[in-house]
């Protein structure tokens, strides 16, 4: 007889400590953010958009929540991978729907599994990975 898999995911108390962890953060910058948080499959699974945050942040924080669970990868990694590989950097990019190549985007890994993804947008990239770092220490997995 086969098994059921059995996955693990991000928990809804998980989720809002992240979110209070980031929106902390993001009170000490002085900036407005999106937190999106995405579970194992990539679906949303919390999300704070801060007042006067940008109305474009929403769509990327979350498609960098899920191009880092999606990988299990740190969005800013993706550069790396691509800016000396042309057929990549041409394709990856616009041929792979939502993938995000610069900062802000964490998997979220328990016991070396990918559980989820935090994004985070609304300032220069460098911005949204402090946030989204903040999120995570909460955590402390």
């Amino acid at each position: 007889m086969s098994e059921p898999l059995i996955k693990e995911s991000i928990s809804e108390e998980m989720v809002l400590k992240m979110i209070e962890a980031a929106r902390k953060k993001a009170k000490e910058i002085g900036k407005a953010f999106v937190v999106a948080i995405v579970n194992e499959e990539g679906v949303l699974k919390g999300f704070l958009r801060m007042d006067n945050a940008p109305l474009i942040s929403v769509q990327v924080a979350i498609d960098k929540a899920y191009t880092a669970a999606g990988f299990g990868i740190p969005t800013h990694q993706w550069y790396e991978l691509i800016k000396n590989d042309p057929p990549l950097a041409l394709g990856a990019p616009s041929g792979i729907q939502r993938l995000i190549v610069f900062g802000g985007g964490y998997p979220i890994i328990y016991k070396n599994k990918v559980i989820g993804g935090i994004g985070v947008s609304g300032g220069h990239y460098t911005e949204d990975m402090e946030v989204a770092k903040a999120a995570l220490e909460a955590l402390k997995l």
